[in-house]
């Protein structure tokens, strides 16, 4: 009968619906950790006489002892890692927790916010490009002539917001220049460092899809815990070892350092490392790489936010182009990539 509905294509528009569900739920997780990660730009211009060292330290140190009372929920998923997937959590601990954050605090206090946010949001560019190429076989292959659009508005965008920081920089005597340039290198070492997170992250997600998200951030966190500990305590001793009048443990302002470390620990480790995992399960890496990019718009708002001002309009329009980029990538679907047949 003419129009009539086979089995087998009720079951392949089953597949489809149930696929582009995942999508949207993985898009909309990304989201969620996008605005979470954000967070963590404001936390140095709230303490600015804080060393960048003791704020990376301090934050995971409250993340893996909030971890704690949180591994007792995950407690069934934590017994079955193996010792090789703590091994692989500890190292992603290192890296993308207490390296890239003590790179990226470092360089928000030198260059004041903005500029260290628009270099962090180079990484949807290079962590897509990247993985386009690493991550092919797996996922499939974003057409490069669909994906150089979406690449460039976000470039256009990152290029824009960094004209009118670096202009206002230039403008004003009393900045350091010189510091300012060192912040901006320290920010691309920080993209260094996550562009290599997301990357091995996937590969353990994408092969343990039935390992729950939750229980992956709160094994991170545990590996993240001896780490910080090590590093508080190591800080904590140089400090008086060179005579440093900066009051220890926690700095002059107790009560908002604490405060600050543990809500961050909560909200944008804890919290924002779960959904990151959510939308890794259900993404191609590619186009997640692309989502990060809801962090740099994210941290941009909070920093305007808290400088009290409204952005220059260059800014406004890279702005723009940053959601025009995100639009544009999560519209490009990837195809799978077909193994060439031997010629013999």
């Amino acid at each position: 009968m003419k129009g009539a509905v086979t089995p087998q294509g009720a079951a392949d528009k089953a597949v489809q619906r149930g696929a582009g569900m995942a999508f949207g739920a993985g898009v909309a997780w990304a989201l969620a950790a996008g605005l979470l990660w954000g967070l963590v730009f404001v936390a140095p211009l709230m303490l600015p006489e804080y060393p960048a060292a003791l704020q990376s330290f301090g934050r995971y140190l409250a993340f893996g002892l909030l971890c704690l009372p949180l591994a007792w929920w995950d407690r069934a998923e934590l017994r079955q890692l193996r010792p090789a997937d703590w091994w692989h959590a500890l190292k992603l601990a290192l890296v993308g927790n207490l390296l890239y954050y003590l790179l990226l605090a470092s360089s928000i206090q030198r260059t004041g916010g903005p500029l260290s946010t628009v270099i962090i949001g180079t990484l949807p560019v290079v962590i897509a490009v990247v993985a386009n190429r690493r991550d092919a076989a797996r996922d499939g292959r974003l057409p490069w002539r669909r994906l150089w659009p979406a690449l460039a508005l976000i470039a256009l965008g990152i290029a824009l917001v960094n004209h009118t920081e670096l202009q206002a920089v230039l403008a004003d005597p009393a900045r350091d220049v010189a510091g300012y340039a060192l912040g901006a290198l320290l920010a691309v070492g920080a993209v260094a460092c996550w562009t290599w997170y997301p990357l091995h992250n996937a590969d353990w997600l994408r092969a343990h899809p039935q390992r729950s998200p939750r229980a992956w951030s709160t094994a991170q966190g545990l590996a993240t815990l001896p780490l910080a500990a090590l590093g508080f305590a190591a800080f904590w001793g140089w400090s008086a070892a060179h005579g440093s009048a900066f009051p220890l443990p926690f700095g002059p302002r107790p009560a908002v350092f604490v405060g600050l470390m543990v809500a961050i620990g909560l909200l944008a480790s804890w919290l924002g490392t779960l959904c990151w995992n959510a939308a890794s399960q259900r993404l191609p890496t590619a186009l997640a790489g692309q989502l990060i990019v809801f962090e740099t718009l994210a941290a941009l708002l909070y920093a305007y936010l808290w400088r009290g001002q409204w952005p220059a309009w260059p800014s406004l329009a890279g702005i723009v182009a940053l959601v025009a980029g995100v639009w544009w990538g999560v519209r490009v679907r990837p195809q799978p990539v077909v193994a060439q047949a031997h010629p013999d």
